[in-house]
């Protein structure tokens, strides 16, 4: 499935992504990741640096979510797919390196495997706050002020 442009915009601005997997005994797991990049309009992934948990659980369960929020606005995405551990080391591996070292340099180094998303459903995130009739523009001035007086 295709990304829609919303999609990677919010992707490529903050690239946080929260990942939801499930462990072999079943319980829920979300971990944030802050390596994600768009690879292509299909596919998405992230390089894992301290999650062996969300391996494992990936290893057990390929299929994820991750979402992405604008902290600003208060929409999103939701992609689903199923997940794809790519070694380090591997072929796989050195070919998707050059899309992450322009963002994360030296960090990449750090990266025990690159996790691919196959993007099988998108679907968007937002607040319920603009159900009560909020804007965009008034949220962002919100959120914008906010942060600006955590900062003092």
């Amino acid at each position: 499935m295709k990304l829609p442009a919303q999609s990677t915009d919010t992707i490529e601005t903050w690239r946080l992504g929260f990942i939801a997997t499930v462990a072999p005994d079943g319980t829920p797991n979300v971990s944030p990741k802050g390596t994600f990049v768009v690879l292509d309009e299909e596919t998405i992934a992230f390089g894992e640096m301290r999650s062996p948990n969300t391996i494992a659980n990936i290893a057990h369960q390929a299929e994820v979510e991750v979402n992405f929020v604008d902290v600003l606005s208060r929409k999103g995405t939701r992609i689903r797919g199923k997940a794809e551990i790519v070694e380090k080391g591997s072929a796989g591996f050195e070919a998707l390196l050059p899309q992450f070292t322009p963002l994360w340099g030296d960090l990449c180094e750090l990266f025990n495997v690159i996790v691919k998303i196959p993007v099988d459903q998108v679907k968007p995130l937002q607040s319920p706050a603009y159900e009560t009739g909020a804007t965009e523009a008034e949220l962002r001035n919100t959120w914008q002020t906010k942060i600006a007086e955590m900062k003092q």
